[in-house]
């Protein structure tokens, strides 16, 4: 459904928007597309420092974008889920340093590409639905 259609959709869509608007957090998130961390490798990789990071962990935590697993004292976090992989591959993508990943640049490819006519979209059509 396009968030157009729905305003609460809309309204909820944008207080997510909010928790990666800020730049702790997001380069948290970023190096946690990495794999999951422990609190003092994610500061070594980041810079924040460790209440700043412990404060920006808490509140991903609470809204859902990172996970925890303990093993023994040691914390590690790793990204919710990969809908937020997703979102934050996608602003890397758009708003990082210019350079698409090779999954999008495929993908970007592909889409500016003219779509086949006659028999070569029939062919193709075929071998999709063979898959």
């Amino acid at each position: 459904m396009g968030l157009f259609r729905n305003r609460a959709l809309a309204e909820a869509a944008v207080e997510t928007l909010k928790v990666y608007a800020q730049p702790q957090r997001l380069m948290i998130l970023s190096c946690l597309l990495e794999g999951e961390r422990i609190v003092s490798d994610i500061d070594s990789a980041t810079g924040i420092g460790q209440p700043a990071l412990s404060q920006k962990l808490a509140e991903l935590r609470r809204k859902n974008l990172v996970r925890t697993r303990r093993q023994g004292t040691q914390i590690f976090y790793a990204l919710a889920d990969e809908k937020v992989e997703l979102c934050v591959r996608c602003m890397e993508a758009i708003l990082g340093d210019g350079e698409l990943p090779q999954v999008m640049q495929r993908t970007h490819a592909e889409t500016t590409a003219p779509a086949p006519v006659g028999a070569a979209a029939f062919a193709r059509v075929l071998k999709s639905t063979e898959s």
